[in-house]
């Protein structure tokens, strides 16, 4: 499955611990990350500085179904299983 552009969830739904470019602590769960740009797409998608568990993060239907309210919602649910 190809990432639907101009959904995002991945870059807010979830937690990142590592460094991301302009916030170096990473970011909480449902905060919207700095590199996501008004459009909801990542600034960083072709960059080297992305950081690697976003490269590692392959869209798929069961995480990102068919809409991106679904995908937030699945995503947040991850995040807090995970914890």
């Amino acid at each position: 499955m190809d990432c639907r552009l101009g959904c995002g969830a991945c870059c807010i739904a979830p937690s990142i611990s590592s460094s991301i470019p302009g916030m170096e602590m990473g970011k909480k769960a449902g905060e919207r990350c700095i590199q996501l740009d008004e459009n909801n797409l990542c600034q960083l998608f072709e960059n080297p500085l992305r950081p690697k568990v976003c490269l590692d993060f392959k869209a798929c239907e069961w995480i990102c179904s068919d809409n991106n309210e679904t995908a937030f919602i699945t995503l947040t649910e991850l995040e807090l299983t995970t914890k």
